[in-house]
C-alpha cells in the first residue's frame, strides 16, 4: 500500500497559534486478481451444456483499488472514510451494477473506547463477523454456497446504510446494522437491518447474525396461467440482490429475504478447521410469482493445512438444501492450493464439483429438473453436474 501523510499546517505555524492539530493520512491500495478458468457442462446460447475457457477475474478477491483516511480528533477519536472501487479487469467495465464505488463508501467515527459507526454503502454484519471463519475467507467464490443463497460470498451490499462495531472486550465483539428505506410515508419500505457477534479465545472463534432484506418494489406485471412468475426485480431494496445464477434466480420477486448464519473455527498448529451452518428464507407476496415461503438450509465445512509458510492448501464441502416451493439440493466439494511468492503477490490452482439433484423453480415459472450451478460465478448448466478449475494470480498494492 502506498500512503500519503497529509500535514495540515506546518509546525512552525503550530508554534505560532500554539494549537495542535492532529496528523491526517489516505491511502490509495487495490487488488487485481486474474485467472486462466475452465468450466465442464455451461449453458450456451443454445441452452446446451458446452464447455468453457477463458479469463475470470476476481476468484479469491474481487478486483478492486480504493482510498481510505484517517484524521485523528484527539482524546481517542478519529474521523474515518473509505471509498472502494470494484471492477472488471477483462472489460475494464464498473462492477456492482456500474456504481463508482459499488463495494464501499462511507464515512464515520471512531474511538478506542466506544467502539465505530460508519455512515453510507457497507458491507453488512454476518460480512464482517461470520464470513471470516468460513472458506469463502480464504478460496473466495470457489468455496461457496450454490447461487450465494446465503450471502455467503459478498453478493449484497447495503446503501444508506448506520452501522456500529463495537470494541473487543475480552476477545468478544459484535455489530448492528440499519438501512433507511428513504421512501416517503413508508419508512420501512425497503429498508434493511442486521445483526451479528464473534467471540474468541486461542484457538477457538464462534460467530453468529441474522441479516434482514426488504423489497420495496411493489409494482409487478404479471403473465396469466399458472406458475407464472411477476416480473418484479430487486430494484426496491436498500441492500443488492443474492440472486447469482439458476439456483435462487426465480426469487428476485420475493418481498423479503432473512438470512441466519454461524460458523465456528478452530486452529491447531498449521491446520484450520471452520463449520458452518445457514438458513435463508425468501418470503413471496402478492407480487411474488411463488406461493411459499422458499427455504436453504446449508451446511458447510473446511480443513486448511499450512503446509510451509508460503504454502496453503484447502479441501470443502457445501451442502445446499431447498424445501417450500421446491425441493433442490446440491453437493458441492471445492479443492484448493494457494501459493506466496512475495507478500504482495500469490499464485492460485482452486477447483469444485457439484451435483444437483431434485427440482427447482425456472425464471419461467415452472418447476423443472435442478440444475447444477457451482459458487456465485452465474454460471447455468443443463444437467445435474458441473465442473470448474481456474489458474490464477493476484496481486495486492
Amino acid at each position: 500500500m502506498k500512503r500519503i501523510a497529509l500535514s495540515t499546517l506546518s509546525l512552525a505555524l503550530l508554534g505560532i497559534t500554539g494549537v495542535a492539530h492532529a496528523q491526517s493520512s489516505v491511502t490509495l491500495y487495490g487488488l487485481i486478481d486474474e485467472s486462466i478458468q475452465y468450466a465442464h457442462n455451461t449453458v450456451d446460447v443454445n441452452n446446451k451444456n458446452s464447455n468453457q475457457i477463458g479469463l475470470v477475474g476476481g476468484n479469491l478477491q474481487g478486483d478492486r483499488w480504493g482510498l481510505k483516511g484517517t484524521e485523528d480528533l484527539g482524546g481517542g477519536l478519529k474521523a474515518i472514510f473509505q471509498l472502494e472501487n470494484g471492477f472488471d479487469l477483462n472489460s475494464g467495465k464498473l462492477g456492482q451494477g456500474g456504481k463508482m464505488f459499488g463495494l464501499q463508501a462511507y464515512v464515520g467515527l471512531t474511538g478506542d473506547q466506544w467502539g465505530t459507526v460508519t455512515l453510507g454503502r457497507q458491507y453488512d454484519p454476518l460480512v464482517d463477523l461470520v464470513q471470516p471463519l468460513t472458506a469463502d475467507s480464504y478460496f473466495g467464490s470457489t468455496f461457496t454456497t450454490p447461487g450465494d443463497v446465503d450471502n455467503n460470498d459478498n453478493s449484497s451490499r447495503t446503501n444508506s446504510a448506520i452501522k456500529y462495531t463495537s470494541p473487543v472486550w475480552g476477545g468478544f465483539q459484535f455489530e448492528g446494522m440499519y438501512a433507511l428505506g428513504g421512501v416517503a410515508g413508508a419508512t420501512g419500505s425497503g429498508q434493511s437491518w442486521a445483526g451479528a457477534a464473534t467471540y474468541s479465545t486461542g484457538p477457538f472463534s464462534v460467530a453468529a447474525g441474522y441479516f434482514r432484506l426488504d423489497n420495496g418494489n411493489t409494482l409487478a406485471s404479471r403473465t396469466t396461467g399458472t406458475g407464472a412468475a411477476a416480473t418484479r426485480g430487486w430494484n426496491g431494496s436498500t441492500s443488492d440482490g443474492t440472486f447469482d445464477n439458476q439456483v435462487n434466480g426465480a426469487y428476485q420477486a420475493a418481498k423479503s429475504i432473512g438470512i441466519a448464519s454461524v460458523a465456528v473455527q478452530y486452529v491447531a498448529g498449521p491446520f484450520t478447521a471452520d463449520l458452518r451452518y445457514s438458513n435463508a428464507q425468501y418470503k413471496p407476496d402478492a407480487f411474488s410469482g411463488f406461493g411459499s415461503t422458499e427455504k436453504y438450509n446449508v451446511g458447510g465445512a473446511y480443513l486448511g493445512y499450512q503446509a510451509t509458510p508460503a504454502m496453503l492448501v484447502g479441501v470443502g464441502y457445501i451442502y445446499t438444501k431447498a424445501s417450500g416451493d421446491s425441493s433442490a439440493t446440491h453437493h458441492q466439494v471445492s479443492l484448493g492450493g494457494d501459493y506466496n511468492l512475495s507478500k504482495r503477490t500469490d499464485i492460485y490452482l482452486v477447483g469444485a464439483y457439484q451435483h444437483a439433484s431434485g427440482q427447482q423453480r425456472a425464471s419461467n415459472g415452472a418447476l423443472v429438473g435442478a440444475g447444477a450451478a457451482i459458487g456465485s460465478y452465474g454460471y447455468n448448466s443443463a444437467s445435474s453436474s458441473q465442473e470448474l478449475v481456474s489458474l490464477g494470480i493476484r496481486h495486492k498494492f
